[in-house]
């Protein structure tokens, strides 16, 4: 179970919108984060993931979306389970298969 979100959507996506008029504004890259960071009360390094996180999402830098980490994670959790499932079938037909008829 994941860690309870310290910070809404709402607020994340406001950060990461200044963050980019920051930029606009000034022209540069370098700084944007720490200002806005510290205007809002927020970890210099969570801004900075969000930032990034938007920037793939947006395709503006390369890596896998969160769109296609949560299709991932999804995937992986089906996986699991079919596995889980496989092996108590397998269990299953072998304690069968020995069973007198």
């Amino acid at each position: 179970m994941p860690a309870p979100r310290k910070y809404s959507e709402e607020i994340k996506d406001r950060a990461v919108r200044m963050v980019f008029q920051v930029r606009r504004e000034s022209g540069q890259r370098n700084g944007a984060v720490a200002a806005v960071a510290a205007k809002l009360g927020i970890n210099r390094e969570t801004l900075r993931g969000w930032v990034r996180q938007a920037e793939v999402d947006g395709g503006q830098r390369p890596g896998i979306s969160t769109v296609d980490a949560q299709r991932i994670a999804e995937l992986e959790r089906e996986v699991r389970e079919l596995r889980r499932a496989n092996e108590i079938l397998k269990a299953a037909s072998a304690f069968f298969a020995l069973m007198p008829h």
